[in-house]
């Protein structure tokens, strides 16, 4: 029942999200085409948004490929010109395109990289979200959720790179939902927890310049499989539904308890970027 409900509510969305061809950017994708929504998939390997495209379309879903670079503005522009040309508007914006960047001691590690990776991280999603939202703002409608990372909250020793470009992520959320919210577009940040992906497996080819906390970690996931695929889709169908409308500028995380956030049984204030709330 729970599915059908679902499937009513994303019935007739346009979703574009980054970073679809893999990880958990493909996991979401997988998630909201059976719910009923038309994604666009956007990355760069065309094999991947490929592969991604046919698992959608075999199992009755539909899907489009838009082959892009998030750091680059010409591409972004022309995939979500694209998309809006086929299928007339952008109703959700999920932005999970990320790299882990350079692993090791700050003074060990490639400028060059480390910048790379909040080019891609940060500069990419305002990107992606300055593309879409004339057109949200335009009707008064639309829902814009950027991935966070570990290091966001707290220090990550030996990922300064990723950390740093996840933690300016959170404010740039909190800004732009302040800045959109009269016209009616929440914009937030979904926390997905342990999951694992590729990143998981350069964490473990890093050895110990990633740290012991972070393998033991990585070990951990690798052997478990890390949080729930479902559980990762049902928190980003609720950021991404009418049901979120009061909910902007936030950070929540895929173990929060936030369907007493959904049922209006909590002050959405609890769930600030900055986690510090007036008693």
């Amino acid at each position: 029942m729970q599915v059908m409900s679902e499937t009513h509510v994303l019935a007739g969305k346009n979703v574009l999200i980054t970073g679809a061809g893999r990880g958990i950017g493909k996991r979401l994708a997988l998630g909201f085409s059976s719910r009923g929504a038309k994604v666009g998939l956007l990355a760069r390997s065309r094999g991947e948004l490929d592969l991604a495209q046919l698992e959608i379309e075999q199992a009755g879903g539909v899907a489009m490929r838009l082959r892009a670079d998030v750091r680059d503005a010409e591409q972004v522009v022309a995939a979500v010109d694209r998309m809006k040309v086929h299928w007339g508007q952008i109703d959700v914006l999920i932005c999970a395109a990320g790299i882990q960047g350079p692993i090791g001691p700050l003074m060990e590690v490639s400028p060059k990289a480390w910048w790379d990776t909040v080019e891609t991280n940060l500069h990419g999603v305002m990107l992606m979200a300055r593309s879409v939202l004339p057109e949200m703002i335009g009707r008064r409608s639309g829902k814009i959720i950027a991935l966070s990372g570990g290091g966001s909250f707290t220090p990550r020793p030996n990922f300064s790179a990723y950390a740093t470009a996840k933690t300016a992520l959170l404010r740039l959320i909190e800004t732009l939902a302040a800045e959109v919210a009269e016209h009616n577009v929440q914009v937030n940040c979904m926390a997905p927890g342990g999951a694992y992906t590729s990143m998981t497996d350069e964490i473990l080819s890093a050895g110990d310049k990633a740290g012991w906390k972070e393998i033991e970690d990585a070990k951990q996931v690798r052997m478990t499989g890390g949080v729930a695929p479902d559980k990762q889709i049902q928190l980003a169908l609720f950021l991404a539904s009418e049901r979120s409308n009061h909910v902007s500028g936030k950070v929540v995380h895929v173990n929060d308890d936030w369907r007493k956030l959904e049922q209006g049984q909590i002050n959405p204030e609890l769930y600030t970027l900055r986690r510090v709330v007036k008693v």
